[in-house]
């Protein structure tokens, strides 16, 4: 829950951030008006963010788990090298005529390869090595995803992880029943144990997890 003062500083940081383009601006404000949940959506801030560190990476390829309504894969995909291609897997197929729509209006289109189906299933299928990966998707699946895709990320390539503070809850005491909480808990213990990568924890949004493999 975000107080008053929060809430002044997220408008001040967006109003002193790169405006959203007219593409994004619209999903933004498609996805508000008829999707459930709009909060899940990455916005200016975060989709900026997501665009810096693809820009700075300049990724061939990257995988995307938790495509939601496409917000986050355009932001992504701008940092693409010339011949790169982006993998954004969504498990929720009632979402996909929305996410085809915009994707098909960006000229980036052709470098997006949306999937439909589980990742659980679809990754271990998955023979690319990626330089980047961002992980939006189920929550009490993190770990699940994290041991999955490690051996996936290319040497010094990077993986971001969304939504690692989950409202604050991670300081709280935790319900007994909150299993979402305790897996976020439980993988943000793993990657700050795990000696193979390097890991900052941005106090961003709901928190992202970034974690260079070594």
């Amino acid at each position: 829950m975000f107080t008053l003062i929060e809430n002044q500083i997220e408008e001040y940081c967006e109003a002193h951030t790169t405006p959203e383009t007219d593409l994004l601006y619209r999903l933004n404000r498609e996805t508000h008006l008829k999707v459930m949940n709009p909060r899940m959506l990455s916005g200016q801030l975060q989709g900026s963010f997501l665009t810096f560190v693809s820009k700075m990476i300049k990724p061939k390829h990257i995988l995307e788990i938790g495509t939601y309504t496409g917000y986050s894969t355009l932001c992504l995909a701008e940092g693409l090298s010339e011949d790169g291609i982006i993998d954004t897997i969504e498990i929720d197929v009632e979402l996909e005529d929305m996410i085809r729509k915009y994707f098909s209006q960006s000229p980036l289109n052709e470098k997006i390869n949306l999937i439909i189906g589980d990742a659980l299933k679809l990754v271990p299928e998955i023979s690319i090595d990626y330089d980047l990966i961002f992980i939006d998707a189920e929550k009490r699946h993190y770990t699940d995803y994290y041991k999955m895709l490690l051996p996936k990320v290319k040497k010094s390539g990077i993986m971001l992880v969304d939504n690692v503070l989950w409202n604050e809850k991670v300081v709280l005491e935790v319900n007994d029943k909150d299993f979402d909480t305790k897996e976020i808990m439980e993988f943000n213990d793993m990657v700050q144990r795990d000696n193979s990568v390097r890991n900052l924890l941005l106090p961003f949004r709901d928190g992202i997890m970034m974690i260079e493999k070594l």
